[in-house]
């Protein structure tokens, strides 16, 4: 499967569970500290606008970033969280809609132009449906209802498990997860938060 068919696939799953969940429910605790899935929900929704403006860096060439700052995006978070639980489902739907309409508009060109994340590395524009995939995928997961990494495709959850090792290891971990995961320490290394 491509990135997209991973982000089409990702936004299926996370998008059913909103639709699944109560109001009760949609303020229950998730696997995320201090995030409920109301958190969970409002930031899917923020990152597919981040993601469209940084397609839309790479349409026009004028820089976009994903957000201002950190404070951003997190103020955002909050504002959105507690909004009533029927116009955050809207939210998540109509930018999830909206991210792959303009995905589908991009021209071929711009596919190449290099933008800037929010963990600030520079990447092609070709690598956002892998971003957006990532996203939705472990956060259909993290909102702890129905779905879980067993519920994806073996070849996404291979390439979630290679992007979180490779994460890891520039963080200093390498030797410890080498010698783990080839089976030469019983004792998983501990880690620290992923992104």
């Amino acid at each position: 499967m491509s990135s997209r068919d991973w982000m089409d696939l990702g936004t299926a799953l996370f998008l059913g569970v909103v639709d699944r969940l109560t109001d009760d429910e949609l303020s229950a605790p998730t696997r995320l500290p201090e995030w409920t899935r109301r958190h969970v929900v409002a930031h899917v929704h923020g990152n597919a606008e981040a993601l469209r403006r940084l397609l839309d860096w790479a349409a026009t060439g004028v820089e976009n970033r994903m957000y201002a700052g950190p404070t951003q995006r997190d103020a955002e978070i909050r504002a959105m969280a507690a909004l009533p639980a029927d116009e955050l489902r809207v939210l998540v739907h109509r930018s999830a809609r909206a991210l792959a309409a303009d995905l589908d508009a991009l021209p071929e060109a711009a596919w190449r132009h290099m933008v800037i994340t929010a963990q600030g590395r520079t990447v092609p524009a070709s690598e956002i449906p892998w971003m957006r995939a990532r996203e939705v995928a472990v956060h259909a997961v993290d909102l702890d209802h129905s779905v879980g990494f067993a519920d994806l495709p073996d070849d996404l959850a291979a390439a979630l498990a290679a992007d979180a090792v490779a994460k890891h290891a520039s963080r200093g971990s390498a030797a410890d997860l080498a010698a783990w995961l080839t089976g030469r320490s019983a004792k998983a290394p501990t880690l620290g938060p992923w992104l």
